[in-house]
Parts: C-alpha cells; structure tokens; sequence
C-alpha cells in the first residue's frame, strides 16, 4: 500500500493463494518479507528454490527469533542469501493505524548504506516517515524483544494494577532490552529509537497490539488458549519469550520480566505470583 502510493508497482505473493512466485518475483527490485516467523523459513526456502534477480534488496518486516537456531529473520535470509542486500523494517507501526493512513514512522536498517536509503526512498511518504540506521541487529531485536514486554504490561492492566506499575514495567522492559541487545552485539542507543523505545510504547499502550491484548487476557484469568483462539494473527511474543530466555541462560543476561512472562504462558504460575516475584527481587541500582 505504501509503495503503491508512491507510484511503484506491487505485486503480493501468498503461498497459501497458489500463485506463481517465479512471475511475483521476476524484475522484482526490492522484496518485502512480511510474514509470521513461524513462516520465515518455508518463505526463505520458497525463494531459494526460484531464484531471485541479483541486486534485488531483501527486507524483512518480521518480529521474531528463530527456536531452533536462535536468529533473527533477517539471519535466516543473509544465510541463504549472503550476497543480497539486506534491509530491516521495524518500528512503531501497528497495522490497523497504517491501513487508516494514519501518521507513522519508522526505522530501515542495513549495513549497505545504499540498500537502506533505496528502501526509505521507496516507502517513505507524507504519512510515513522513514529514518535509515546502520545497526540492523539493533533495529530487529528491538521490534522483537518488546513483544515480550507487552504482555508483561497487558498482564498489568489486566489486574488494575495502575500507572505507575505500567510506567514501571515499561521502564525496566526496555533496560532488559538493551541488555539483551547489547550482548548480543547492537548498539545500546539504538533501543532509545522508534524501533526500540517506539514500539515498546505503541505496543505497551494500545489495544490493538496482539501482545497486549494476550496479557491483558492473562490478567484477566482467561487461559492462553482462549485467549489465541479468539485472536486474530499472531502474538510473536508467545513464541520469542522462551527463545529469549534460551539465549539468557546461555550468556548470563538477567531477564527477569521476561522469565515471569515465559512463565506464566507455560502455566507454571500466576499474574499475582508473577508480580510477586518481580517486587520481591533484591534490590539493586538502577
């Protein structure tokens, strides 16, 4: 839709509609990848298997963390695809808004700097501003990590729990965000941006996230189950929490709303023992 308003040509390719993906991709400049993670593999594979044309940009708009292999989407497609260029989209974008046309920006990040200016060019209009960062890992795990943090704070609402516990929450997720990033090699102020810190509030604030909305369920007393049954797309924080608490465990990084999270949607405890548990911690410096 936003490329469309630019003046370029679209072509969209669903693999579950049986279309001819050598025809979508053919001449194909810059490639979107907007799928589930669940479906970033399958995609990949479908890709390889076509070919695509040389100096085509590969960007992936996916929030998520591979289980198995512990990657980001944009890893899967650079291993597949070592001598594309490489674009990450991410920020603060939720859809509903962006098919309103409502105002919104967002972050293209790549380590070519001309891939990331082609695609900002490509995109960008009135209505939506794109900024370019050159710490891709940064921009992707920031879109993926506050996920988790969302439904941590839709479990806070979801108990009436207050402002002040909601500001709390947010504060601290994004802290375990940067420390996560940060071993893992982005840059700590690029969650400062509108792919770390403007997600993490969009997300945290609106009920149009599907990760709030699974919190805000949870605090409610409603099972996971019900919860994603009666949801409509994916909530990617149900399945990036336990893969972040993997990638804890193995570098020593305290994560600790993260784990109540995983927690609680394992059903191994409760929203009020889960809150418990974080007010009980031992105190530290900020």
């Amino acid at each position: 839709m936003l490329a469309q308003g630019q003046g370029h040509r679209v072509r969209v390719w669903d693999r579950r509609k049986g279309l001819d993906l050598a025809e979508v991709l053919q001449g194909s400049q810059i490639l979107i990848s907007a799928v589930s993670m669940a479906g970033v593999r399958p995609v990949v594979e479908a890709v390889r298997q076509v070919g695509i044309p040389p100096q085509a940009i590969l960007v992936s708009a996916t929030k998520g963390l591979d289980p198995l292999q512990l990657l980001t989407p944009t890893q899967i497609w650079g291993a597949t695809f070592p001598e594309q260029p490489l674009v990450v989209l991410s920020g603060p974008n939720l859809s509903a808004e962006i098919r309103q046309g409502l105002p919104a920006a967002a972050v293209v990040a790549s380590r070519d700097p001309w891939a990331a200016v082609q695609v900002q060019y490509a995109l960008s209009s009135e209505r939506f501003r794109l900024y370019t960062s050159n710490d891709p890992l940064g921009v992707e795990l920031g879109g993926t990590l506050k996920n988790v943090i969302a439904i941590a704070v839709g479990v806070c609402d979801g108990l009436q729990l207050g402002a002040n516990a909601r500001a709390a929450l947010v504060t601290r997720g994004l802290a375990e965000m940067i420390r996560v990033g940060s071993k893992l090699g982005a840059r700590a102020e690029t969650f400062n941006g509108l792919s770390g810190l403007g997600d993490l509030l969009a997300t945290c604030h609106s009920s149009l996230s599907r990760n709030y909305r699974v919190g805000y369920g949870l605090g409610q007393g409603k099972p996971l189950s019900q919860i994603l049954v009666e949801m409509e797309g994916t909530a990617e924080g149900v399945y990036t929490a336990p893969v972040v608490v993997k990638i804890a465990a193995q570098h020593g990084i305290p994560v600790p709303i993260t784990q109540e999270v995983h927690r609680l949607l394992q059903g191994q405890t409760t929203p009020t023992a889960a809150l418990t548990r974080l007010m009980e911690r031992q105190l530290t410096s900020e």
